[in-house]
């Protein structure tokens, strides 16, 4: 059964930045694509990034210029490196794998609190 472990979530002030990592327990090659989604308390869960093995690279516009998603290969690791970040970014973020469209396989999730 592939597992997808998330790390990196906590409190941050505002204007601060943090780096959430996936680890897979398999080769991330094995899914076309992979991404992160987030949700807010009283919200659906929304895209925030998500990568393709063809180098296909997509953002919400909310974080566009301020979080960069990327992969490891070598290490079955994906990362949302996070700057700048705000209130509105609090949420649980979870980690997907599977086609560009839709993901089947997920992480529990990270807690991202934004606070002063």
């Amino acid at each position: 059964q592939v597992q997808l472990v998330e790390s990196g979530g906590g409190l941050v002030q505002p204007g601060g930045s943090l780096r959430l990592s996936c680890v897979v327990s398999v080769s991330i090659y094995r899914f076309s694509s992979m991404g992160w989604y987030r949700q807010a308390p009283g919200k659906q869960r929304e895209l925030v990034a998500r990568i393709s093995n063809g180098g296909s690279i997509e953002y919400a516009d909310s974080v566009k210029d301020r979080f960069t998603i990327s992969r490891d290969s070598a290490k079955n690791t994906m990362y949302l490196q996070m700057n700048s970040l705000n209130s509105e970014d609090t949420a649980v973020y979870y980690c997907g794998a599977g086609s560009w469209d839709e993901f089947g396989s997920w992480g529990q999730g990270t807690q991202v609190t934004v606070s002063s």
